[in-house]
């Protein structure tokens, strides 16, 4: 098949883009004038710069295009950015939505357990449990407001499927995501780690279960394709224990992150930049992201694999590449 896919120089899209090219399917890649191509090197694929506000632009990709992957998206835990995380996410979306639609090709959208509802350390989430929903950060309203988008279209007749990742561990991290919790581990001692916990999968089982969503998801479903569940507090051990070095010994108190949250919000606030760490990610980190992913299991053929191989991987990936 030939697959147009967005989102190919981050961290999943990379990953997809090889599982693709691996399973013997040809890449379209969609490229701003702004990308760093370095993170395509020795993934046969064909280029096409793409506005996604541009109609002309938007039809030149979906050329003899068979289906559509749209990984794409902006990553903004924070309570900044709602405007540039709805032009990206949000409208973006429904723009490629409605080209597949009008093209009767088949959609696959990438979402995130974030769009879902809240869980708990006990009670793990599903496709169906989408309320309440998490903290209001630019991250979380966009991509629940692009789901909709998708499922909009949907109702109008467009075949699509919507994955639900987790936390995503691996190679190919060009521009550090969970990678950079590993790289700050190893640069500085980390003494409290965030009191909640997420689904940890490796991000190439992730990819190869986009690609199964592609191939047998049914249309209009949501699938979770997750991991293993853990602290937060047991992910950083994991990661230390790979790079030998020391892990958090104990959990950052509500109180204490808190704190530490409203002090990024106000620096945010007296230079002009919202932090990476601010209330909103804080909040995020002492929440309990667990979730269930038999549904993709049984219907997708989805497989998880071990979170220490990612891991490691991932470490030896950064060191070959000269992120240490």
């Amino acid at each position: 098949m030939r697959i147009l896919l967005t989102g190919a120089t981050g961290f999943l899209g990379n990953n997809i883009a090889r599982s693709l090219v691996k399973q013997g399917h040809s890449i379209v890649v969609t490229l701003r004038h702004s990308s760093n191509q370095r993170t395509l090197d020795g993934i046969p694929h064909e280029p096409v710069i793409v506005d996604f506000e541009s109609p002309a632009d938007l039809s030149l990709a979906f050329e003899n295009i068979d289906a559509v992957i749209h990984s794409a998206a902006l990553i903004q835990i924070g309570w900044t950015k709602l405007a540039l995380s709805r032009k990206i996410n949000v409208e973006a979306t429904s723009r490629i939505a409605e080209a597949a639609r009008r093209r009767n090709i088949r959609m696959v959208h990438i979402s995130t357990i974030d769009a879902l509802g809240m869980t708990t350390e006990t009670e793990f989430g599903t496709e169906t449990h989408l309320n309440p929903p998490k903290p209001g950060c630019s991250y979380v309203i966009s991509k629940r407001e692009a789901e909709t988008a998708v499922i909009l279209e949907v109702a109008n007749g467009l075949d699509a499927v919507i994955v639900n990742p987790g936390f995503m561990v691996g190679p190919y991290d060009w521009r550090p995501s969970s990678g950079e919790i590993m790289l700050t581990l190893k640069k500085q001692f980390m003494p409290l780690a965030p009191a909640g916990g997420c689904c940890v999968a490796d991000v190439r089982d992730v990819a190869d279960g986009v690609i199964s969503a592609m191939e047998h998801g049914k249309t209009g479903e949501r699938y979770i394709l997750g991991g293993i569940n853990m602290s937060y507090q047991e992910l950083f051990h994991q990661m230390a224990s790979v790079m030998q070095c020391r892990s958090p010994k104990a959990k950052l108190p509500n109180w204490l992150a808190l704190l530490v949250g409203k002090s990024g919000d106000l620096i945010g606030k007296i230079h002009g930049r919202e932090p990476a760490i601010n209330s909103a990610a804080t909040k995020m980190g002492q929440l309990f992201h667990y979730c269930d992913s038999e549904k993709a299991k049984q219907e997708l053929g989805y497989q998880i694999g071990s979170v220490e191989d990612g891991l490691k991987d991932a470490w030896d990936w950064f060191q070959a590449n000269g992120y240490v």
